[in-house]
């Protein structure tokens, strides 16, 4: 009676454990994801590393996710900051597929357009038109001088820097917070300052894209929050890219993965650049990102090897795929023979 009573209990102890086994969540981290995909010849894989974790190689992809990394996917989860999987061109000489609603591809050399889909649809631009007023600023010269904020400045929404009325700050290192961070009032105070008011500056917005050849565009803020009389195209947004990325200014900022802004009262803050390319792939080295609801996930992605220079734009994106679109339409232009 005793031995089946301890046989019986052992295999409740056996069920119970295979029970709790299936319950276990196996879900790999999607950094973690498609160890396997091809990549260019001689492209690393970007690895990420923090002071818990990292990995050390695509091997180690393979295994189950350990619980530490559960605990920080889910904590991602929850803020709504999940890591999407790295661009990788999964076929070698073939265009990857996207997602995205409007794209092209072009040579920043010569401006020879690799690929396109839908390059002239009208799309809100998002935070991209923020290029155009840093290549305007930068253009404009004398980044040493000094800006100091107006109550009007602060008048943006929703990713501001918080400057405060009356700080005064380096005209250069307002530029290199809004190209990297992409804060909304560092881009009105920078306008008001350059042409005297936001509409002025809007004017000189509207000058310069035209000169640039991109007709299809109309803008009138200096930031890209939506607004019906402000539009663009995948096409115009390369153009204009084109030009910024020419630029040394503009090229020297937009490959800073992070920056130390330092305010007036002598605080400082690490900015993160929003593009994550730049941490993700070696051969990424700029520009712009933009999101609204309107715009949906927009990006304006750079890229280079010897001898090659490419710039990407993609809007009208998913947050799960603007990076992947990107990163694989980079690649495949900077690597494949068909990309010419």
């Amino acid at each position: 009676m005793n031995r089946w009573y301890r046989v019986g209990f052992a295999c409740c102890a056996v069920g119970l454990a295979a029970l709790c086994l299936a319950a276990e969540p196996t879900t790999i981290p999607p950094e973690d994801e498609n160890p396997n995909e091809v990549r260019p010849t001689g492209v690393p894989h970007r690895q990420h590393s923090t002071a818990k974790s990292k990995t050390t190689s695509d091997s180690d992809a393979n295994a189950s996710a350990t619980p530490r990394r559960r605990k920080a996917h889910r904590t991602a989860a929850k803020s709504g900051e999940s890591e999407e999987p790295i661009p990788t061109q999964t076929v070698p000489g073939s265009i990857p597929k996207t997602g995205a609603s409007s794209v092209i591809v072009i040579n920043a050399s010569n401006g020879q357009v690799l690929y396109e889909k839908n390059p002239d649809q009208i799309r809100a631009p998002a935070s991209t038109t923020k290029l155009l007023t840093g290549l305007i600023v930068a253009e404009s010269g004398s980044l040493d001088r000094p800006v100091t904020v107006a109550q009007v400045d602060t008048f943006a929404e929703p990713v501001k820097l918080n400057i405060k009325p009356g700080e005064i700050y380096q005209r250069f290192d307002l530029l290199r917070a809004l190209l990297v961070k992409s804060p909304n009032d560092v881009a009105r105070c920078l306008a008001r300052d350059n042409a005297g008011s936001v509409e002025a500056f809007a004017e000189r917005m509207n000058q310069r894209a035209f000169a640039l050849g991109a007709r299809n565009s109309h803008f009138v803020n200096p930031n890209g929050l939506p607004d019906t009389r402000q539009y663009s195209t995948a096409r115009d947004l390369s153009t204009i890219a084109r030009v910024a990325y020419a630029n040394s200014t503009i090229r020297s900022i937009v490959c800073l993965p992070q920056l130390v802004f330092r305010y007036a009262n002598g605080r400082t803050r690490e900015l993160e650049n929003t593009n994550k390319l730049l941490k993700r792939l070696s051969y990424c080295n700029g520009m712009k990102t933009g999101y609204t609801e309107a715009a949906g996930k927009c990006l304006i992605a750079s890229g280079s090897r010897p001898g090659k220079d490419i710039i990407v734009v993609v809007l009208g994106d998913s947050h799960s795929g603007v990076w992947r679109d990107a990163g694989n339409l980079l690649a495949w232009a900077l690597w494949s023979p068909s990309a010419g």
